[in-house]
């Protein structure tokens, strides 16, 4: 289909076409932006949830080319099916999709991960969301103190050990900290400052309201 500049999601939106799904904005980055953000009549959702709603409108924007019917909770199925973990029910899903024209390989190859989306929001569309009013400072705070000091002391060991020969490049490199957030129910883990931008650490155990359509 071409070759295509910028991020995955931008060359997914040129790829497919999808400011076309998006009626009630200028483009589908102002849509998305909107979404992240809870601005004109949206519900403000996070990276992950914004990035289902992206990849079903993907989804979507094909079954509608290739006259797959999208009644129902079809589009939501099939998404389930291709994303998830269950190989035999993937396997079903592209060959239907197939059996309509629509190259399933190609869309799952297209889709995009929350990491990618939150690279976009942030880095391309150089977005930012207003803080929540309720969160008090000294949380914040205390979680960047815990950082620095742990980054410290490992500067420190590192550079004992590199003196005793037992590491080399410790001058040439630095020390990033990093504090994530691992659900007690599944392997999911994420970065703390993720979590708190999307609200919970694992969608599959945290009720979350209907996502936005």
């Amino acid at each position: 289909m071409g070759s295509y500049d910028g991020c995955k999601v931008d060359r997914a939106i040129e790829q497919y076409d999808l400011d076309a799904v998006e009626p009630r904005h200028a483009s589908l980055d102002r849509g998305l932006l909107a979404r992240w953000r809870g601005e004109d009549g949206h519900d403000a959702v996070g990276y992950r949830r914004l990035t289902e709603w992206f990849n079903k409108r993907l989804l979507r924007r094909m079954f509608d080319e290739h006259g797959r019917d999208t009644l129902g909770d079809r589009v939501a199925h099939d998404h389930a099916a291709l994303t998830g973990d269950d190989e035999l029910r993937r396997h079903e899903v592209s060959e239907s999709l197939r059996a309509d024209g629509i190259d399933a390989g190609g869309i799952q190859s297209a889709m995009v991960s929350w990491g990618t989306m939150r690279t976009h929001l942030l880095d391309c569309l150089g977005g930012e969301k207003p803080t929540d009013p309720s969160r008090t400072d000294w949380e914040h705070n205390s979680v960047e103190v815990a950082t620095s000091v742990a980054r410290e002391k490992a500067e420190t060991a590192l550079s004992s050990l590199a003196s005793k020969d037992q590491i080399s490049g410790v001058d040439r490199s630095s020390v990033s900290v990093q504090i994530q957030l691992q659900c007690e129910a599944c392997p999911t883990r994420v970065p703390l400052d993720v979590a708190l931008e999307q609200g919970y650490v694992c969608e599959h155990h945290t009720e979350q309201p209907t996502t936005d359509s």
